[in-house]
């Protein structure tokens, strides 16, 4: 078990550093703009297409009790924390990364913004990683449970 708690918080602490450094650098002013990718910042006062902006303020206190209830979750069930620890980390890491954004500047900093064939959302690195711990806990529960598929 304690290995585990390693496990995720070096996760949580590294996807949370790694995130908030990249965001320094477009808060100081960093840009970079090819034929179908712009790295570039936005605030995003919503979430994902800027849904639920109009929630404004109230949006940081919904998301900081989702990640409450993650964590209660985690804590509750043990066997859950032990199998997915690093996902978790990861996914926690980014979400209180993009909410401390809420908090120190009134939304999000996105900058990747793909524009090539299509417009796509402004997104950042955690969600990336976000995306990433959830496919993970896929994955996994797929694989653990495979003869069910059979």
């Amino acid at each position: 078990m304690v290995k585990r708690i390693g496990i995720f918080f070096f996760a949580f602490a590294g996807i949370f550093i790694i995130d908030q450094n990249i965001k320094v650098l477009f808060l100081e002013g960093m840009q970079w703009q090819s034929k179908c990718l712009s790295l570039v910042f936005t605030l995003n006062k919503g979430v994902a297409f800027s849904m639920f902006a109009f929630l404004g303020e109230y949006l940081k206190y919904i998301q900081g009790a989702f990640i409450v209830g993650v964590l209660v979750y985690l804590f509750a069930n043990k066997t859950v924390f032990e199998r997915y620890s690093l996902p978790f980390g990861i996914l926690l890491g980014a979400g209180v990364s993009n909410l401390y954004d809420r908090f120190i500047h009134g939304g999000v900093i996105d900058y990747i913004y793909w524009h090539c064939g299509f417009d796509f959302a402004i997104f950042n690195f955690a969600d990336v990683m976000i995306d990433l711990s959830i496919l993970i806990i896929i994955y996994n529960s797929l694989r653990k449970n495979k003869s069910t598929f059979r």
